[in-house]
């Protein structure tokens, strides 16, 4: 993962969008750190697009104040546009041409100079590897390759911003870690990206900050440690070398699960530093010898399934 900054590149404060009686995003605020990857999670139609849609000024919101790259969204709008990149769910690939004319067409809306223009088309064909593919019509691109095309159609105006809405649908599990990697690559280099998806695993491999968006409020945020720490299921697992040192350890901790085939027992814990701290001090106080330590936390499928169902109870 990235080391988060401390330079803001996108905040919003009280964003809010409905269509007639239905609130589409219910006052919520989101602050994503320059150089950094944030990742919106949500169920479908819980207002992750329409969030993309308005921070990337596609979309007119209702309410509340909005800066992205330090400039204000409703006063400065071309401003915002010259200084983020966009890769929707759908495609920009334009199939009757090459990958080579696509990209040269973002270079000509950028109104980059010829020479400029070409030198910046083949540098980003190399970087995503399409230069082989680069006169091929984009209708025999693969799903993988389509993806990476259009992502790179959108670096040709060298943006500080990346917006990605769910960029990996649909790709198989070696194009969706290209993808990754080349994200990873972005943000090294000095780019903020702000992803959606409905890839848990995602969010999870690249995210440095999470928020969970359901019914149009954000009911979650924080990095994936953070937010799995949210939800019980979180123990500590410890292995003992015989049953004396087992029973001795199953009689410090109430709540406790003890397993005498394997000589484990499960302590009830939230994985924290200090939770960990404090049982291993009371284990030595107590002067009981551990073989192994292990420690296991739900997953984001799991934080994911009980805050959206929880506010679907509400």
């Amino acid at each position: 993962m990235t080391t988060t900054r401390t330079t803001t590149a996108i905040t919003a404060t009280g964003l809010r969008k409905a269509y007639g009686d239905h609130t589409v995003l219910d006052g919520i605020d989101l602050n994503v750190a320059e150089g950094s990857i944030f990742a919106l999670l949500g169920p479908n139609g819980a207002g992750k697009t329409t969030t993309v849609q308005i921070l990337s000024t596609l979309l007119e919101a209702d309410g509340g104040e909005v800066r992205v790259a330090d400039h204000d969204l409703v006063r400065e709008p071309d401003a915002v546009r010259g200084a983020i990149g966009v890769t929707g769910q759908f495609s920009a690939v334009d199939d009757l041409l090459t990958g080579a004319e696509n990209m040269q067409l973002m270079a000509d809306l950028h109104h980059l100079g010829r020479a400029e223009g070409r030198h910046r088309v083949a540098d980003l064909l190399g970087r995503f590897d399409l230069s082989d593919a680069a006169g091929k019509l984009a209708s025999t691109y693969s799903g993988g390759m389509r993806r990476r095309l259009d992502l790179a159609m959108s670096l040709v105006g060298v943006p500080r911003i990346i917006f990605l809405d769910e960029p990996t649908t649909g790709l198989d599990p070696r194009s969706r870690r290209t993808m990754w990697g080349i994200i990873r690559e972005l943000v090294a280099g000095g780019v903020t990206v702000f992803l959606t998806t409905q890839y848990l695993e995602e969010a999870d491999q690249l995210a440095d900050r999470i928020a969970v968006l359901d019914h149009g409020r954000l009911v979650a945020q924080g990095s994936a440690e953070e937010l799995k720490r949210l939800v019980p299921g979180g123990h500590i697992q410890l292995r003992f070398a015989d049953v004396a040192s087992l029973a001795a350890a199953e009689r410090l901790f109430d709540g406790s699960t003890r397993d005498d085939d394997a000589l484990s027992l499960q302590v009830p814990s939230d994985g924290g530093v200090h939770s960990l701290r404090a049982l291993l001090d009371r284990l030595d106080a107590a002067s009981v010898e551990v073989g192994e330590l292990s420690v296991h936390l739900p997953d984001l499928d799991d934080v994911f399934l009980a805050l959206t169902e929880r506010t679907s109870a509400r």
